[in-house]
């Protein structure tokens, strides 16, 4: 069965357009990638955890994609690599192809500022004034590019993206469907008992070969530019406020929220509904596991961080969260029989 794509490579065509080491027969041909489980013929699957080792046995894939370590628990064809999963990756991407029905420019597409040739433009996308595109932009229906926004080269925005005035986006991006770039961050200065709009005069600045998932939302700073780097990848439904500086090749899963002016440093991993703190700075190869909530900076690199009590059953729950609530009492009696243990020694 071949790919959604109809692209059918050999195994040594595989290994010669994305490295790798061929063992066993490398003509056979391979259409698709599957799992372990689910594979059959035609089909490369890999193998990146090791609890399902044991399906190396049992998996009717046509070749198998495996670390040095593992090379010798298959008897099939099967390309070597030190890294399975990215391999597999690039794999599945090579069969196939992203599919795209986008012709040329749209009728309907209302533009202020010249599009280049190379540009494909769905129907009722709305382009501003001053706008820069760059070479071979894709851009889906419904989408609003604001004044003064600059696209690089290869972009491709999915259906009804919106692009705040002066936001940029650097080159390749991906921008799925319903992200919101630069909107005003929330700034409001209390008066009384009213609150003055704090106008966001700053905008928002979208690095090279970042992917944004659907409905996420990057607030434009206040002053300064909200700042998304180099090579970051985030989910969908991710709030980005104000003034935020996310540093290259870190990765944001689906829900979490920074709030505004928080830093990160270079390849963080931020998990599902993290929320993190404003004006805090997070360094560089830090994890924060899912649904954890982060209140202080963390200034040594390389942690591992998480904040959230294992599921249990209400009843459990309940109690332990009783005993939550009297933790300080609790605190405040175990000081003062240390301090009464302490003065009975210094009398004895």
């Amino acid at each position: 069965m071949a790919g959604e794509g109809g692209i059918v490579l050999s195994l040594a065509e595989i290994a010669a357009r994305l490295g790798g080491d061929v063992l066993g027969d490398g003509e056979i041909r391979i259409s698709q990638v599957a799992t372990l489980a689910s594979a059959g013929e035609g089909q490369i699957s890999f193998l990146s955890n090791k609890r399902y080792r044991s399906q190396l046995q049992t998996t009717q894939a046509s070749a198998v994609i495996l670390a040095p370590d593992a090379a010798d628990q298959f008897a099939g064809p099967r390309i070597v690599t030190a890294n399975p999963y990215a391999y597999y990756a690039r794999v599945a991407a090579l069969l196939n192809p992203a599919a795209d029905s986008l012709v040329g420019v749209h009728s309907s597409v209302v533009s202020a500022s010249p599009i280049p040739a190379s540009a494909v433009i769905g129907p009722h996308v709305c382009i501003g004034e001053g706008v820069s595109l760059g070479e071979n932009v894709r851009i889906h229906a419904g989408c609003v590019i604001g004044d003064g926004v600059t696209i690089g080269d290869d972009c491709l925005f999915y259906p009804n993206v919106t692009i705040y005035h002066g936001c940029r986006v650097g080159k390749r991006a991906i921008l799925h469907a319903g992200v919101v770039i630069g909107a005003d961050g929330f700034g409001f200065a209390p008066d009384g008992k009213e609150w003055v709009k704090i106008p966001q005069i700053g905008a928002v600045t979208v690095g090279d070969d970042v992917e944004i998932g659907a409905n996420t939302t990057i607030d434009r700073g206040a002053l300064d530019d909200t700042v998304v780097g180099d090579g970051c990848k985030i989910d969908n439904l991710v709030m980005v406020g104000h003034n935020c500086n996310i540093g290259p090749y870190s990765v944001i899963a689906g829900c979490a929220g920074l709030a505004g002016s928080t830093t990160l440093g270079e390849h963080c991993i931020i998990g599902g509904a993290a929320m993190i703190s404003g004006h805090l700075n997070i360094a560089a190869n830090t994890t924060i596991s899912g649904g954890t909530t982060v209140m202080r900076s963390i200034i040594e690199p390389n942690g591992v961080y998480a904040s959230v009590f294992p599921l249990d059953t209400y009843e459990h729950w309940m109690r332990n969260a009783s005993h939550i609530r009297r933790l300080s009492k609790l605190a405040d009696r175990v000081a003062e029989l240390e301090k009464k243990l302490q003065d009975k020694n210094i009398e004895g």
